[in-house]
């Protein structure tokens, strides 16, 4: 076996290539940058904020309509190989109707970088909002974190971090956090179409693998995925929330019926949908 049940090269492609589980991925393409032009052009908004010495080292800043509003982070998907965050500035809609600041983040990609810096840019984000966020009317106390996907994993990845020896930060520098279609174990991925573009060693799977790092204490977590996405995207999600729930945290599932792994983000467009409510009422407390 190569991982688990899956013998082939070609199964484990048939789950994790997400783009061949719908009949037209680029149609959902498509969608996300309308929306995005759409909300850019609607909301009032800081882009391509700098966080860091690189260029890709970039936030796009939703300010909500409310001293002191608390902040959620979105982390965009890719396979950390693509997408920007421009294409995901979308997510904003929801959150900044209901009051919260909402930031989209912007990080290098692979083969060009690891995704150990991708990890390390995801982290040096969440510490510059907390420096930060009262340049843009917001509170870097209340500090929230969503990502899909890849950002899902990454997200993950800032819940093992140790803020205070890292970065001598509080170690509840994050209030909350929502994975969606996340990924928490990177194990079959050298096995996958992904490696060429990955370029993983089995060292960085391993030091990379939230379901491998689970923390001592953590924020609350909500955990979504879309009920019609591949079985293996499902069981990431399914296993990292029961790996998170027996370690004595609090953490919640929320699965989308009649969603895939594309429109299980579309939630963010409407305060009021099923995700996004649920983010917001863990953001308010």
């Amino acid at each position: 076996m190569l991982y688990r049940e899956f013998e082939t090269q070609e199964e484990l492609d048939a789950q994790y290539n997400v783009s061949e589980s719908v009949a037209d991925s680029t149609e959902y393409a498509e969608f996300y940058a309308e929306q995005s032009r759409e909300v850019r052009a609607d909301l009032d908004c800081h882009l391509d904020v700098s966080f860091g010495p690189t260029v890709a080292e970039r936030l796009d800043v939703f300010p909500a309509d409310r001293p002191n509003a608390p902040v959620l982070l979105f982390v965009h998907g890719g396979y950390w190989h693509s997408r920007t965050s421009r294409e995901f500035d979308f997510v904003a809609r929801g959150p900044v109707s209901a009051g919260v600041t909402t930031v989209v983040m912007n990080y290098a990609l692979c083969p060009a970088v690891s995704i150990d810096e991708i990890v390390r840019q995801t982290r040096a984000a969440v510490v510059w909002l907390a420096d930060h966020a009262d340049e843009f009317g917001a509170d870097g106390d209340r500090i929230h974190v969503a990502g899909h996907s890849a950002g899902g994993h990454l997200t993950g990845m800032l819940l093992t971090t140790d803020w205070k020896a890292k970065y001598e930060k509080s170690a509840d520098i994050i209030e909350s956090a929502c994975t969606i279609s996340g990924l928490f174990d990177l194990e079959p991925f050298p096995y996958t179409w992904l490696q060429p573009k990955l370029q993983l060693t089995w060292d960085e799977v391993r030091r990379n693998s939230p379901i491998r790092h689970l923390p001592d204490d953590a924020p609350p977590l909500l955990v979504s995925y879309g009920a019609d996405e591949p079985s293996e995207l499902c069981r990431q999600s399914e296993d990292f929330l029961a790996a998170w729930q027996q370690a004595g945290l609090d953490g919640t599932g929320l699965s989308q019926p009649a969603t895939n792994h594309y429109t299980a983000i579309e939630g963010f467009l409407d305060a009021e949908s099923r995700l996004c409510s649920a983010v917001l009422d863990r953001i308010e407390g």
